[in-house]
């Protein structure tokens, strides 16, 4: 997206990285195609739990501008539209791991359950 390029440029690239992939919403779904390789729109919104239509359609359409997603259609009747990672999306899996990592060990060490 060009705005969100234009907004950003001067900043840091971990601040950069963060706008690409923060909110609440976005690294669910990452996680989740990440888990499930390819799934349809009602497929995903079915593995994650309390988004809206609204915030999954609004965050499939941001991830596709920003390259980390792929979205493809097929056209035949009804219309089908699946959803995977992009090898950008995909490079970003061990920085994930690795956070989720470091947040269980300071989980334990605070005595969270």
């Amino acid at each position: 997206m060009k705005d969100k390029d234009n907004e950003n440029k001067g900043i840091c690239p971990l601040t950069y990285a963060l706008d690409l992939i923060g909110g609440k919403w976005r690294l669910p779904i990452i996680w989740t195609l990440s888990q499930n390789q390819t799934l349809r729109y009602n497929e995903l919104k079915r593995k994650i739990d309390g988004i809206t239509n609204m915030m999954l359609s609004q965050c499939l359409k941001e991830m596709e501008a920003y390259g980390l997603i792929n979205r493809k259609q097929f056209m035949e009747i009804p219309p089908r539209v699946e959803y995977s990672l992009t090898q950008e999306g995909k490079d970003l899996l061990p920085a994930l791991i690795s956070l989720a990592k470091w947040g269980k060990h300071m989980k334990n060490r605070n005595g969270q359950q």
